[in-house]
């Protein structure tokens, strides 16, 4: 296995990067006032000095291993409806807006959509029963059908990623960037061969890396994008080079993005300004019936706010490489593998971007990282009704959290110490098409999932008889976990007639414990971006969650209309989610810091299994009732509740739904729509969840075709600039004279955005 550990100094930037930096920097000043440049300009200055001295203290404590280092989504509708609008009369270079056809009604691609937002998540958004947890710009967390975090499979160019946020600030999606040439959501029962722990959904994401060509000589592709907004006077740059031949691809991708803080009606989102580059490498090589491929990505994330959780980021870098292998054996056999790791690093604290603590005592910067190293090999084997797939594939991942008082050398807090989780999987999959009409899909998937963790200590500890309880009990407990669990997947596929087909799936998933939930020993808030407010910790004697699912699905399509109805069920049983603390030392513990610090925290919780159901509906409409003009909608309902008690589930989404009319034209089109959410008061009384009012928006967009080369899309978001509250943004941790303290997040304003892109 590759070594992917960097040593501790500074990442020197190419000189090509810096030449696109200086551009970004002209740009910024165009879009930014010059009173919030003057803010990003210090923030910069002083990133380099902020982590210096967080690794000489790390270095001093010697316990983590060093390692260097909004805006609303465009609707899935709309880019499929513009997908049959394209230009006829020009020989357009650039990607298509398009959604990738499959067998799965309940997979769609969303990788082609244009959206303002800097964050992958707003794309995956765009699929009809998806949403987003949003922590911040650049933090959100994908909810598919109610489930998020853990839940929900994330594999990013074949890798499985544990972020190195013990808040998920950040989420592996948020490692997808650049051009993509795939960006799957699976919403339904997740295919056994697509991930290993797929219990809520799974999204699967691919950088572009190039076509191998036809002849020997060498022919370059180069793609440009350029964005700007106005809710936060952001940009985002993306530059694209693709060179290849018969035998060799080579990829080379950037990009740059920053924003200042978001504007609602009434002031401003404090804090939720970003900046983040991306750099991407890949290398192919096609020799017969052989490929092998090398892929490198590097992501540098600096001062970026997430209002909604204790601290904010500091920084965040990560290193990703993989080397995969195809083997074409012959016409119906194809064996694959690949090897991975990644380093991931991380540093957030409570006073770099919202204002300081009142004392020094209260100051506290986080020091994480994450270590994922993985494997995957799979086999293909076709015959006339199908194909077999059958494979293993594991990783293992590693976290530290440190936790340290700037201002006071003798403080710190062992979070997380070397916490591990290992998952071995092995299954079989079977592709059967009966006739020409009827197919069907069987999986199974057996996983042994191994945890760890090693002692901790405090500063609380050698001070608080309750911490210093809490922590001995961890450290003399049997922290070495295993856990076996089995996937089963069935479905079917019916095409009725020309216009009508059905599809059914029944399914049993399961997800075994994340290292937050098993190893959290001090009532924290390390929750894998839950952002209640509440302290936890965790329960090394959780049971896996095992769910067992059933879904129906119906297609009506003519050369007009389009209507894809679904209906689901989710029955859980162990689901994991936070009760309250049966511990009297975490009882304890809350109630001192509330004497000593004058506050008033709830009592802990602390996670454990419980029994909850998920049932719902999600819907898509297209109606093309004029050669130019084109209706569409959107439908999606979830309700989640706890089955062993009357309560609701944590941050389930409204419903909602999306209401457009387009109207196109050979090389423009335009469109107005109707962005629609209902009230949620169906909230956990468990934590103490607040309940939010329905809301209506105007949105609108346009795409102009200017040349076989140049594609300008914009549009206006909020436009009539409404002051409204998604349920799903969280509370405010932050002292904001616009927004009261624990209150729910406003929505961005008004906001104008265009995006250019340009292919030669």
């Amino acid at each position: 296995m590759t070594d992917l550990t960097p040593a501790p100094c500074k990442f020197e930037h190419t000189v090509c990067f810096n030449a696109i930096q200086v551009f970004c920097t002209g740009l910024r000043r165009a879009v930014i006032p010059p009173a919030k440049q003057k803010s990003h300009r210090v923030h910069r200055r002083s990133r380099a000095e902020t982590r210096k001295k967080a690794y000489t203290d790390r270095r001093l404590f010697d316990c983590i291993n060093l390692t260097e280092y909004p805006m609303q989504p465009r609707p899935l509708a709309l880019a499929v409806f513009l997908a049959g609008f394209s230009c006829a009369s020009t020989t357009w270079a650039l990607e298509e807006i398009i959604v990738i056809g499959s067998q799965d009604p309940e997979m769609a691609d969303v990788s082609q959509v244009i959206n303002p937002s800097p964050d992958p998540a707003s794309k995956v958004a765009e699929v009809t029963g998806v949403s987003v947890n949003r922590s911040g710009p650049v933090s959100g967390i994908p909810q598919i059908r109610g489930m998020y975090g853990v839940r929900v499979a994330t594999v990013v160019n074949g890798q499985t990623l544990g972020g190195a946020g013990p808040n998920a600030m950040d989420p592996p999606i948020s490692y997808a960037l650049g051009d993509l040439e795939k960006l799957r959501v699976y919403r339904g029962i997740v295919p056994v061969s697509v991930a290993q722990e797929s219990i809520g959904g799974a999204i699967v994401a691919q950088n572009e890396r190039g076509e191998f060509r036809n002849d020997q000589a060498f022919a370059a592709d180069t793609r440009l994008s350029l964005g700007a907004a106005s809710v936060n006077g952001s940009y985002q740059l993306g530059a694209s080079t693709y060179i290849s031949n018969d035998r060799h691809r080579f990829a080379l991708g950037l990009v740059s993005e920053a924003g200042d803080d978001i504007e609602y009606p009434g002031g401003e989102l404090l804090p939720t300004e970003y900046e983040r580059q991306r750099y991407n490498l890949g290398w192919g090589v096609r020799m017969g019936e052989h490929q092998l491929q090398v892929e490198y990505s590097r992501t540098e994330t600096s001062d970026s706010g997430t209002p909604t959780l204790p601290m904010d980021i500091q920084w965040f870098d990560g290193d990703l490489l993989s080397v995969s292998y195809q083997w074409q054996i012959n016409a119906n056999t194809q064996l694959e593998g690949e090897i991975y790791g990644s380093e991931l690093d991380h540093g957030m604290a409570n006073y770099s971007l919202r204002p300081a603590p009142a004392t020094g005592m209260r100051y506290r910067q986080a020091l994480a990282d994450a270590s994922n190293r993985g494997f995957m090999v799979k086999f293909k084997q076709s015959d006339a009704q199908g194909h077999w797939l059958t494979g293993i594939d594991g990783v293992t991942s590693t976290h530290n959290t440190h936790i340290r008082n700037p201002n006071n050398a003798a403080f710190f807090v062992d979070n997380f110490s070397d916490a591990q989780r290992e998952v071995l999987g092995i299954f079989i999959e079977r592709l059967y098409q009966f006739d020409e009409d009827i197919s069907a899909e069987l999986g199974l998937r057996y996983n042994r999932v191994s945890s760890d963790a090693d002692a901790v200590n405090g500063t609380p500890a050698m001070a608080m008889p309750a911490a210093a309880a809490l922590r001995d009990t961890f450290n003399n407990a049997d922290r070495s976990q295993t856990d076996d669990t089995i996937d089963a997947v069935a479905k079917l596929w019916w095409q009725y007639n020309e216009q009508n087909s059905f599809h059914a799936g029944i399914g049993q998933k399961s997800r075994a414990p994340a290292y937050q939930e098993r190893y959290l020993w001090l009532p924290m808030q390390s929750t894998g971006g839950l952002a209640d407010g509440l302290t936890y910790t965790g329960n090394i004697n959780l049971k896996p969650e095992l769910a067992y699912e059933l879904e129906l699905g119906w297609e009506y399509s003519s050369d007009t209309l389009n209507i894809t109805p679904r209906v689901f069920y989710r029955d859980v049983k162990d689901y994991i989610q936070g009760v309250a603390s049966d511990l009297p030392a975490a009882r304890m513990f809350v109630q001192m810091l509330n004497a000593r610090h004058g506050s008033n925290n709830p009592a802990p919780l602390r996670f454990a299994n419980v029994d909850a159901s998920f049932y719902g509906v999600d819907m898509d409409m297209r109606w093309a009732f004029h050669d130019n003009i084109t209706a569409y909608g959107a439908l999606a309902y979830v309700r989640g509740k706890r089955e062993d008690m009357s309560d609701n589930l944590y941050r389930i989404a409204p419903a909602n739904a999306r209401l457009g009319l387009t109207y196109a034209r050979d090389n423009w089109s335009v469109t107005v729509e109707n962005e629609l959410a209902d009230a949620q008061n169906k909230v956990s009384a468990t934590n103490v969840e607040l309940a939010t009012p329905g809301y209506g928006l105007l949105n609108l967009y346009g795409q102009w075709d200017v040349n076989s080369r140049l594609r300008l899309t914009g549009g206006v978001d909020n436009a009539l600039d409404k002051n409204y509250r998604d349920h799903l943004a969280g509370y405010n941790r932050v002292r904001n004279p616009d927004i009261p303290m624990g209150s729910r997040l406003p929505g961005p304003g008004r906001n104008l955005w265009l995006k250019a892109a340009i292919s030669f």
